[in-house]
């Protein structure tokens, strides 16, 4: 497994390093930590030029102080990347890791590097105080969600805790490709015995109109329809649960009423889980949308635990 943890020292970022603990990770990987200075220096090969172009005492001075500025936060930035990696270390002993800075817009520089890195998942914290921090307030966290060619962790709650305990993990399902993805990602981790994972199921339920509710064979079709689409999804669902339960995860499955984003993150608070597990893309079921753009950045923007954007890796570089 190759992972990508976008850090920035911020305290969201040392709690996004604890809960690794209980992202279920295997034994032997490699990760890369990234830490991203906010700051402007021209390409190396172009420094030298910078400084000799002909330009007054006081704006030639006013530029190599910026220079000098913008490369010590670059250092700076990448002492923190190495001081990070020996924390993730401390965590992943087994691990192969890695520590590096980069400079520019925090979104730009995360996808660049994975693209070329190629991680199986990038793991940022939900908030901090640079603008990599920022990662889950605007359009940094959206074009990272909806951008990245693999999953996303948005890590929450990290406790502090040196051992990993039995885990409680909400997946998001609506019996699309997505939702399998989201099952795949956890039965592939290694998760302490007595871990416990609810699929959870969001159906926006048929209604008939003022009129339809008064003639009874309307009412009664649109009655037929909603309890199709749960036995279609009871069905579904339990291949899912098998393959959950063959992994020794005490595994469940429930539908509720109402919109996905809302039902996910109030059965996630509600039960205490430590992470959602939600797919990025889903095709083939009238609740297509339940896994898709607004609902996961919804979910990974307002859950109270660490979510994971799940997410089969897609050929090519992103889109800029």
């Amino acid at each position: 497994m190759k992972l990508l943890f976008a850090y920035d020292g911020s305290e969201c970022s040392e709690a996004a390093i604890e809960d690794l603990v209980r992202a279920g990770l295997p034994a032997e990987g490699q990760a890369l930590v990234l830490t991203v200075a906010e700051v402007w220096l021209p390409p190396p090969g172009l420094k030298a030029n910078v400084t000799g172009i002909r330009l007054d005492a006081e704006t030639s001075q006013i530029i190599r102080n910026h220079l000098i500025k913008a490369e010590k936060a670059v250092e700076e930035a990448r002492l923190q990347a190495i001081r990070a990696g020996e924390r993730l270390q401390s965590i992943l002993p087994e691990w192969k890791i890695s520590g590096e800075a980069s400079y520019g817009s925090p979104a730009w520089e995360i996808l660049t590097r994975a693209d070329k890195f190629r991680p199986d998942l990038i793991v940022a914290g939900s908030h901090g105080r640079s603008a990599l921090g920022r990662l889950l307030t605007g359009s940094v966290s959206q074009k990272i969600l909806t951008e990245a060619n693999c999953s996303v962790r948005i890590a929450r709650n990290g406790h502090g805790e040196a051992e990993p305990r039995p885990a409680r993990l909400v997946v998001g399902f609506d019996g699309s490709t997505g939702a399998d993805a989201a099952v795949k990602a956890v039965t592939a981790r290694s998760w302490p015995s007595g871990t416990v994972v609810r699929m959870i199921a969001a159906a926006d339920p048929l209604t008939p109109s003022l009129i339809g509710k008064l003639v009874v064979p309307i009412a009664q079709i649109v009655e037929e329809v909603n309890e199709t689409e749960h036995r279609w999804l009871e069905k579904k669902a339990e291949r899912a649960l098998r393959a959950l339960r063959r992994k020794g995860l005490e595994a469940s499955f429930q539908v509720f009423a109402g919109h996905p984003k809302q039902v996910l993150v109030h059965e996630t608070k509600n039960w205490g889980a430590d992470c959602v597990f939600v797919g990025a893309n889903a095709f083939g079921s009238r609740m297509e949308r339940f896994l898709i753009g607004s609902v996961s950045a919804a979910v990974a923007a307002h859950a109270p635990c660490s979510v994971e954007i799940v997410r089969k890796r897609r050929p090519g570089k992103f889109k800029s």
